[in-house]
């Protein structure tokens, strides 16, 4: 594999260069400003596991600007595996904070997550439009099903979970239009999947801090 080959997956890239999409690079600022108030709201609050999030969540912002600037394999690599990294240790929170199980009942519960995508990716991609955003699909689809299953346990955490979820649905919508308004709009939209993705990966982070505090 050549990791430098380059990759034109989006409307505002006209070419190979590095500043081909400078507003896609530039508004991942918005991952690293979640990542700082968050930073902020932890402070004096013993929750590593949070505060471990919020590092993955500055990693993200990092990796999606390495991809959007220079556009190759190996950046892409750089983009995508904080985000896998993120929705591993959310769902391992998930399993041990809000259900309360063991620590190896939630590891092997998180691992449960690859035979879950396996299954639903290819059914997302048979839904018109969506496109590549279809690897996303089944994060917000797990996160509504978590919300459905806590609505009893924890009525408060899975409302806000279902808040979270419908922000990555919307973010999707806009990352799934990039392409084909790309006509219309030369710009695209890849842009607000950047802003909305951060806002709605720093509720996740002050989803979890309430909880913890209320628990407390």
């Amino acid at each position: 594999m050549d990791l430098t080959a380059a990759i034109d997956n989006y409307c505002e890239r006209t070419g190979p260069e590095y500043w081909s999409e400078p507003v896609n690079a530039v508004t991942n600022a918005a991952f690293l400003i979640a990542a700082a108030l968050m930073w902020h709201r932890l402070r004096g609050q013993d929750l590593p596991l949070a505060r471990a999030l919020v590092i993955i969540l500055a990693g993200i912002g990092v990796g999606s600007y390495l991809f959007h600037s220079y556009g190759q394999i190996w950046a892409a690599i750089a983009d995508t595996t904080p985000i896998l990294l993120y929705v591993l240790l959310y769902i391992f929170i998930a399993n041990r904070v809000y259900w309360g199980l063991s620590l190896w009942s939630a590891l092997g519960a998180t691992t449960l997550f690859f035979p879950f995508a396996a299954i639903t990716v290819p059914l997302f991609r048979m839904v018109p439009g969506l496109g590549s955003s279809a690897g996303y699909a089944p994060v917000p689809l797990l996160i509504f099903l978590y919300a459905f299953a806590l609505r009893h346990r924890l009525p408060d955490t899975a409302r806000s979970l279902a808040l979270g979820a419908l922000i990555l649905c919307i973010s999707l919508v806009f990352r799934s239009l990039d392409l084909p308004i790309c006509g219309a709009l030369p710009l695209g939209t890849h842009f607000l999947w950047h802003i909305l993705n951060a806002l709605m990966l720093g509720w996740m982070i002050e989803v979890y801090r309430r909880h913890t505090l209320t628990a407390r």
